[in-house]
């Protein structure tokens, strides 16, 4: 199994932020060939660290290969264009991981 986790810190524009994360960037994720499954998490406390963590997000793929494949997709290629549409409502950008 591979993983995309995506980390957000408290947005500027919280109302902003989630009215275009639920209803436009997640449906982009959506469609995204080999996606096996997506979770968001809201953060309701940190510990050991200053950053005002508010949203993780976890994209699910069966191996590394499928989520290369999965982003380098016209749609995945879309949804990472995306994320651009996101800065407005954020102080910086998102942290960005793939996992095992």
């Amino acid at each position: 199994m591979a993983k995309v986790i995506v980390i957000y810190d408290q947005p500027k524009d919280q109302e902003g932020f989630e009215q275009y994360y639920y209803n436009v960037h997640i449906p982009l994720v959506q469609k995204m060939p080999y996606l096996k499954g997506a979770e968001v998490h809201r953060v309701l406390q940190s510990q050991n660290t200053n950053d005002q963590l508010f949203l993780f997000a976890e994209l699910q793929f069966d191996s590394q290969e499928t989520l290369g494949q999965a982003m380098s997709s016209p749609e995945g290629i879309e949804v990472q264009g995306d994320v651009k549409n996101l800065m407005p409502f954020l102080s910086k950008p998102p942290v960005i991981s793939i996992v095992e």
